[in-house]
């Protein structure tokens, strides 16, 4: 009974705003399973990124077949990871295989990768489930996230505002409840900018912290992978 409460508690919208950590202890415990999670937050951004536009793709399909298979590892009582069945979003800079990946350039509009980046590999391992990607600048050159083939992405705490750049995408889509954890990047501030215009939590790691792996610039070190969320404990979670 206290479950079928909370179960009712959690699909009037509180879902969608609780921590990655409370997510996986719920997700754990069977109170909440994969499924469920994912179709909330799924159902949050068909109704709330027309007006942001944090995600530039999509794939609900992928997302929820991924989602079933953490259901059924929870309920065989199967190898349960740290994010398991837990959603996470990607900066549409970083290679997804069998996602679209443009760099926000109209010249890589139509590009799918046929491998993940490392920092995708290990969060797949990790048990997260991709909702899709976030918007951000061309090639992520920027401190405002706009592009050609996307547009503007606004700030949901003021749609007149952006949300910064160049993980301007990842930003808005935690602080609007469209997904508890968000993969970036960051050189000269791109994930710390755009989290403090939308009230949520960035880390640049130190170089090397988070392997970028390919990396076609090898000899550039100082832009690193790192973790976005709205806690202190998500943040280190996904670390």
């Amino acid at each position: 009974m206290e479950k079928r409460k909370r179960r009712e508690t959690l699909e009037e919208g509180e879902l969608c705003y609780l921590p990655a950590l409370k997510l996986r202890d719920l997700i754990r415990k069977k109170v909440i399973s994969p499924v469920e999670v994912v179709r909330a937050f799924l159902h949050r951004i068909e109704k709330v990124n027309p007006i942001i536009n944090a995600y530039c793709t999509v794939v609900p399909e992928a997302a929820l077949k991924a989602a079933k298979r953490a259901e059924t590892a929870i309920m065989k009582k199967g190898p349960v990871n740290v994010l398991h069945g837990i959603p996470v979003s990607i900066k549409d800079v970083t290679l997804t295989a069998g996602i679209r990946t443009t760099f926000g350039s109209k010249v890589y509009e139509n590009f799918i990768p046929n491998q993940d980046a490392l920092v995708v590999e290990r969060l797949k391992k990790a048990g997260a489930i991709i909702l899709g990607k976030t918007n951000t600048p061309e090639f992520a050159a920027g401190g405002s996230t706009f592009n050609k083939v996307f547009g503007v992405t606004r700030n949901p705490w003021n749609p007149d505002f952006n949300s910064g750049g160049s993980s301007g995408g990842a930003a808005a889509a935690i602080a609007a409840g469209l997904g508890p954890l968000a993969e970036g990047n960051d050189l000269g501030g791109s994930l710390r900018i755009p989290a403090s215009f939308c009230g949520v939590v960035g880390l640049r790691p130190s170089p090397g912290r988070v392997p970028s792996v390919p990396n076609e610039l090898c000899w550039d070190p100082f832009n690193v992978e790192g973790p976005m969320a709205r806690t202190i404990g998500d943040l280190a979670l996904m670390l």
